[in-house]
Parts: C-alpha cells; structure tokens; sequence
C-alpha cells in the first residue's frame, strides 16, 4: 500500500500546487510513480486506487479523464472515489494505492 500522494512537488513541499484539477493530478501520479519506481514497480503493477477530491462535482469528469491516461487502458485498477470536504495543502485531489510485487518462484 502506497500512502496517499498530494500534488506537492518533491523537494519543493512549499512550493505552490499547479492550478487545476488536471496538472494536480498529473502531479500526484508522477509522485505515485515515483514512490512505486523507488521499490522497483511501476503503475501496471497498481491494482487498486482510493480517490480523493475536493470539488468533485466540478471536477470529477477531467480527473476520470486525466487519471485514465496513465493506466493501461485494457488493465485499469478498481478504483473507488469520493468527495471530500477538504485535503492537506489545499490540494483538490489525493490518490493512495495498492500495488502488487509478482513474485518469480
């Protein structure tokens, strides 16, 4: 399980988040691909996400859109999202997953 990423820039926490739901979740999926390159997987290896945004009537259409985009689109992971109130930093969106390691015998 990878903790939840924010579209903070790594190096740069002060830094201030891009504009919009779609560079924010661009910027959280680097950061998750980042974390997952640490330990030797990549995002084929995620098989499930937790979503997490803060306008999500407003917003929900250009992230399904958006997170689509890094996904193997014939391979996509369960994936449940929901609105929240609010999100550290003030970001609109937050995504944590789970990944798997296939282990060669």
């Amino acid at each position: 399980m990878l903790t939840g990423q924010m579209p903070t820039v790594p190096g740069a926490p002060d830094a201030p988040l891009a504009e919009g739901i779609e560079a924010q979740t661009r910027q959280v999926i680097e950061n998750l691909t980042t974390v997952l390159t640490g330990i030797d997987l990549d995002l084929s290896d995620v098989v499930q996400c937790r979503c997490y945004l803060t306008e999500f009537a407003r917003d929900s259409a250009q992230f399904n859109e958006t997170y689509k985009a890094y996904f193997p689109q014939d391979r996509l992971p369960a994936r449940t999202t929901v609105g929240v109130t609010a999100l550290a930093v003030g970001a609109l969106v937050e995504i944590d997953c789970l990944a798997k390691r296939e282990v060669v015998a």
